[in-house]
């Protein structure tokens, strides 16, 4: 019987501090054989793109397993993959929730162990827009000057889900308030500056981010916002422009994402899986 020995990862750079286009075959990246090197690519880089790899449900979940774990959606148990669409008529019972998607962000701020990475796997194209923005927050925290860093080094924030949804409506019924609140699984006291266990550190940051504990409002909103556009400024950031059967992976422990805006009912469809997450805030 013949054996076919993989080569090693083969991959090119997209931009100097942020993605990389993985370049081997959907056969080779499903052998399993690739995982640790992604891995590690995926935190260097904070962004894979793989182009083109039309990966199906079972596929894009057992890509998902082989990395490290297939977790199931925060608040849509029992859900693999994840339909991600405004469009009412795919997703009617999460739209609410997804329009926050259109704003910088990190997923999981409500947990205590955060997702580690997402793939999406583009299934339907909108009609205008929709590009999906990364930006590398390791990289960014790198680049502080000193002063800033010793500034912001032991800072807290509060995050909360319900923050989030102003972005998109903020000027709310009390219903809608309310129901943000009942359903946004409270707040969590997160540092601004993450620690990891590889000794790197990143800022953590996004529309959940409601205010830093212990300064005035207007101190705490200059630094969140300030922080903000420093990283996701044109060296750290990254824009996915969707061609239909396109993968891309980020690293949610680092990087900030959105979605641009786009028509909501025109069927623009992608399907999530996230990685199991495997350290916490720290």
């Amino acid at each position: 019987m013949a054996t076919t020995t993989l080569s090693r990862l083969k991959a090119e750079q997209i931009k100097p501090m942020i993605g990389s286009c993985i370049l081997n075959t959907k056969e080779e990246l499903l052998s399993g054989e690739l995982t640790g090197a992604i891995n590690e690519l995926l935190e260097q880089r904070g962004v894979l793109v793989f182009k083109q790899l039309h990966f199906t449900d079972d596929e894009q979940i057992a890509f998902t397993n082989a990395l490290g774990g297939n977790a199931t959606e925060i608040g849509y148990q029992n859900k693999a993959v994840f339909p991600i669409s405004l469009d009412r008529r795919i997703n009617q019972e999460a739209v609410e929730y997804l329009k926050g998607s259109l704003f910088w962000h990190i997923d999981g701020t409500m947990n205590d162990v955060p997702v580690r990475g997402s793939i999406l796997t583009s299934k339907v194209l909108p009609t205008w827009g929709g590009n999906t923005e990364f930006a590398n927050c390791y990289a960014a925290y790198d680049d502080l000057p000193e002063e800033t860093k010793a500034r912001i080094e032991g800072l807290r924030v509060v995050h909360t889900m319900w923050a989030s949804q102003l972005y998109h409506t903020p000027e709310p019924t009390l219903k809608q308030l309310s129901d943000w609140q009942t359903r946004g699984q409270g707040k969590r006291e997160l540092p601004l500056v993450w620690k990891h266990k590889s000794g790197r550190k990143s800022l953590v940051l996004g529309n959940t981010a409601q205010y830093v504990i212990g300064l005035e409002p207007e101190e705490s909103a200059c630094i969140l916002h300030g922080l903000r556009e420093v990283a996701t400024s044109e060296p750290y950031h990254y824009s996915h422009e969707w061609e239909v059967g396109d993968s891309v992976m980020w690293d949610n422990t680092g990087t900030l994402h959105r979605a641009m805006p786009y028509d909501p009912d025109c069927g623009r469809l992608l399907h999530r899986t996230i990685l199991q997450g495997d350290e916490p805030f720290a």
